[in-house]
């Protein structure tokens, strides 16, 4: 399976990152639990306890990004890319459980508040971990959007709502330490773990996407509007459009109409041509399935072949080829402006029909 020059440069780029990741994760954590020993602040205690999970998410995501580079073998063909979209439900399921225990421990101090000793220093304490989170994650993002690795990007988003929760803490504590509202401290934790708890429960949403291939309207875009740049006359049409990832591999499958007076030798060259099309306009394109089938009389009208001995019909129009043309059957049936009838059986004449 070809992945491009650039593979082995990308997988290092992913490798470092996350090895960085697990480091830097480990060191805050510990930074962390020691500002909640000096103020027993659980506020403080909540962002200790996310960091955690921080530190074991990062560590799977590693295990999962290793896994994920090693190429397709006999028992797993279409390669090891899934185990990122798995890694990801597992950082979420974390995260939903932290923001649990997050409120067991909590709760109770809005009820009985108590004092905060060496606030001062442990408020110093979460603002330099704030800014080195604020640091990794941004750069986990922009090295999971360079190589395509959707565990590096779910681990720099997990590690910005980091940020993001101990920007709240500060806030919190700050009032504290201004009002002397001490209940503010078991508030400011509650608030942290129901922020967290829905953002973990998005990343197992996106998890369970992957994992079932849901339907991905930005991907199918993509490849029919590859499709419909390149076309050629021979290339009558094409439907029941597919495609799914794994984790940076995309595996695309799709018919294509080709007129039926071709030799078997030229249909296959016409197949060959397009996955190459594919793989090169699109990176990632690990592997593209073509099921080739003969024109019919009824699509006369949509092909622009000339000269044609076998033509039964008058063109009329060609197919736009826009994602809503070409996908399987009823796949868009969610979007409000589809009509699955309409734009895919009464376009395809008989073909729908019959597949």
């Amino acid at each position: 399976m070809d992945e491009g020059p650039n593979a082995a440069t990308e997988n290092k780029q992913r490798l470092s990152m996350m090895a960085l990741s697990v480091s830097v994760s480990a060191l805050l954590m510990v930074l962390k639990f020691y500002a909640y020993r000096l103020t027993g602040s659980y506020a403080i205690l909540s962002d200790a306890l996310e960091s955690i999970i921080n530190v074991v998410a990062s560590g799977f995501a590693l295990w999962s990004v290793l896994l994920a580079s090693k190429p397709p073998d006999v028992r797993h063909p279409y390669g090891h890319g899934t185990i990122e979209f798995f890694s990801v439900g597992f950082e979420g399921a974390l995260i939903v459980l932290t923001a649990g225990g997050i409120l067991w421990e909590a709760l109770p101090r809005i009820i009985e508040p108590r004092a905060l000793p060496e606030l001062d220093v442990g408020l110093l304490i979460l603002l330099g971990t704030a800014l080195l989170n604020l640091l990794l994650g941004k750069a986990l993002i922009r090295t999971g959007e360079r190589t395509r690795s959707m565990a590096i990007s779910a681990d720099g988003k997990h590690i910005l709502t980091d940020v993001y929760t101990t920007a709240g803490v500060l806030i919190g504590l700050l009032l504290v330490r201004q009002t002397g509202w001490y209940f503010l401290d078991g508030a400011v934790a509650c608030a942290v773990a129901a922020n967290i708890l829905f953002i973990g429960a998005r990343l197992v949403h996106q998890s369970s996407l992957r994992l079932m291939h849901a339907y991905d309207p930005e991907l199918l875009d993509q490849i029919s509007a590859i499709i419909a740049q390149h076309r050629k006359p021979e290339w009558i049409d094409v439907h029941r459009l597919r495609a799914w990832r794994s984790g940076r591999q995309i595996y695309i499958d799709f018919h294509l109409i080709l007129p039926r007076s071709l030799s078997l030798e030229d249909a296959h060259s016409e197949v060959t041509e397009m996955e190459k099309l594919l793989k090169t306009q699109l990176p990632g394109v690990g592997e593209a399935m073509i099921h080739v089938e003969p024109c019919i009389g009824p699509e006369c009208r949509i092909c622009l072949q000339e000269p044609c001995g076998i033509r039964s019909h008058a063109f009329f129009q060609q197919p736009s080829w826009c994602r809503k043309e070409v996908i399987y059957p009823g796949a868009a049936e969610s979007e409000s402006d589809s009509d699955p009838d309409k734009s895919e059986s009464g376009r395809k004449f008989t073909r729908a029909g019959s597949d």
